[in-house]
């Protein structure tokens, strides 16, 4: 499973640290150098399920000041996944990524994650294939997409409802 504190991959007592998907049921999982129970992970504590870098742009719903160095924090879960969508329709607007890979290429660059991991992982989630060109304003395509990511990012399943009224939120 994942540790919910680090985020380090726990396979047979050994810490990995890299991105890898734990089954729901081990999404509480903790490394033994962090065995802090009842931790949860940055992504959630942050209501940011796609761990979203702190910059310059500003999406509704974002915290300010944000109390986290590294990333943006958001007021409810739902907020933090329109910001997920919003991010993912503007790198097809702004940038031409229209296919899974090309925008998680973009999201989780291969300089900081395992990129070829994520992808597969989405895909295998959501039988989307990798390459498929993706229609970033509909709702049966993207909720199923930034569900999974969320899963990658935290280590357990996401909640659709919030995903959906994150959906919801976008006005798309």
């Amino acid at each position: 499973g994942l540790c919910v504190r680090c985020g380090d991959v726990v396979f047979l007592g050994k810490c990995l640290p890299h991105k890898l998907l734990a089954p729901a049921a081990l999404c509480t999982t903790l490394c033994k150098k962090c065995n802090n129970k009842g931790f949860m992970s940055r992504g959630i504590t942050n209501c940011n399920p796609g761990n979203i870098r702190r910059s310059r742009v500003r999406y509704r719903g974002e915290r300010h000041p944000s109390t986290d160095a590294s990333f943006k924090q958001f007021e409810s879960m739902a907020w933090g996944y329109r910001a997920m969508f919003v991010l993912l329709d503007t790198y097809r607007k702004r940038y031409g990524l229209t296919t899974l890979r090309e925008m998680i290429m973009r999201y989780a660059p291969p300089e900081e994650n395992h990129t070829a991991l994520y992808v597969a992982a989405v895909s295998d989630m959501t039988g989307i294939r990798p390459d498929e060109e993706l229609d970033t304003r509909s709702r049966r395509v993207m909720v199923p997409i930034v569900a999974a990511m969320s899963r990658v990012e935290n280590g357990c399943t996401a909640r659709r409802s919030e995903v959906e009224q994150g959906w919801d939120l976008t006005g798309f």
